[in-house]
């Protein structure tokens, strides 16, 4: 099982200091805050796609591409590339380019985006959201996968004998999630190509995550890619931990009371029984991210939002090392316990390599 963190690259007000770090701090310290994830033992690091402030990571290949070159292990990945309003062939190019520049450490999450204004700057209708998704990805995948693509749609003009260069590393694409935390259409999607489902699971009650992952379990299997047990499950969090749980509590509820997702609405103790939200001491986070098996059964890979809102960057490197040194090492123990032995690993390149060749060399 994997474990990582995400992050979405947001410029917020520290309540406390009253500071807001500029354009090039942020971005910097999100670089910072992939290298001590790798230091720290975490396998993933994942940044999101946004094109409107108060976010900075609009080019997020640029930040993985140079990221590639600070690290050597750590899997670098999207927490959202915009398959509604990104043209699949510069997707199929630019990620297959830092597929070779990371030499395969690479993955990315497809999602349609949670901002309604980005459409109309990149020439797209909103009501399109859905069909733009379902579309464009049909095309991205072909661009992977065949040297010569003709192509007409809706959305785009048409193509007539085109390679998408340079093609992936080994002949293998990087594997593609698709994350939703509402539309069951994009569950349905992520299970017809037999690709990974992941769900944010921040903002939104156990059931409702539950009924998600349950229907792209079911349509895996349905679609004919193994047993819903084997289907590739990813889930988001967000913590916040001090060895002293009331300390964690009194530390982020400012950066919470503040948030402008959090804040205005339920209480902190309100949002962390309602929703995932895991604030406390490491082996209260430990418990609370053990239960999400329960509702999301056995699953791959375990993200976990540790910036943001204005918190410090300081305080978000001391959460990756109580991470690394006192959480995952836990999690990954407690969750090989009782796995079933049909349950998939996460994939990696080298996984992907090697099931490719397997196939070749299957008899016909």
């Amino acid at each position: 099982m994997q474990f990582g963190i995400f992050t979405v690259g947001d410029l917020a007000l520290d309540p406390v200091s009253g500071t807001t770090p500029n354009e090039h701090e942020r971005i910097k310290r999100m670089v910072e805050l992939a290298v001590h994830a790798e230091q720290a033992g975490l396998d993933v690091f994942a940044t999101g796609e946004h094109h409107n402030p108060p976010f900075v990571p609009s080019s997020p290949t640029t930040m993985l591409g140079y990221t590639a070159a600070r690290t050597s292990r750590i899997v670098l990945s999207t927490s959202t590339t915009l398959i509604t309003t990104n043209d699949p062939v510069k997707i199929a190019e630019d990620y297959a380019m830092l597929q070779h520049l990371a030499d395969g450490r690479v993955d990315l999450m497809m999602g349609r985006g949670n901002t309604g204004p980005v459409y109309p700057w990149f020439g797209k209708d909103i009501r399109d959201g859905i069909a733009l998704a379902v579309e464009n990805y049909a095309l991205l995948r072909r661009l992977w996968r065949e040297e010569l693509v003709d192509w007409e749609g809706r959305f785009r003009t048409p193509l007539q004998g085109f390679t998408a260069t340079p093609r992936p590393l080994d002949g293998v694409p990087p594997f593609v999630w698709h994350g939703s935390i509402r539309s069951p259409q994009i569950a349905e999607q992520a299970a017809y190509y037999g690709d990974g489902f992941f769900h944010n699971n921040i903002f939104w009650p156990k059931d409702h995550t539950q009924r998600m992952i349950e229907l792209y379990r079911t349509r895996f299997e349905h679609y004919g890619h193994g047993t819903a047990e084997e289907a590739i499950v990813g889930l988001g969090g967000q913590t916040y931990m001090r060895p002293n749980s009331q300390d964690a509590l009194r530390e982020i509820r400012p950066y919470f009371d503040r948030s402008p997702i959090y804040g205005g609405g339920p209480s902190l103790e309100q949002t962390m029984e309602q929703t995932p939200l895991s604030v406390g001491s490491p082996q209260q986070v430990i418990e609370r991210t053990l239960a999400f098996r329960d509702y999301a059964g056995d699953y791959q890979r375990q993200l976990f939002a540790v910036d943001g809102m204005g918190i410090p960057h300081k305080a978000a490197l001391e959460q990756i090392d109580i991470l690394g040194e006192q959480v995952v090492p836990v999690l990954r123990a407690e969750f090989a316990k009782n796995r079933p032995a049909n349950v998939p690993d996460a994939p990696t390149h080298a996984a992907l390599v090697a099931a490719a060749r397997t196939d070749v060399e299957q008899p016909a």
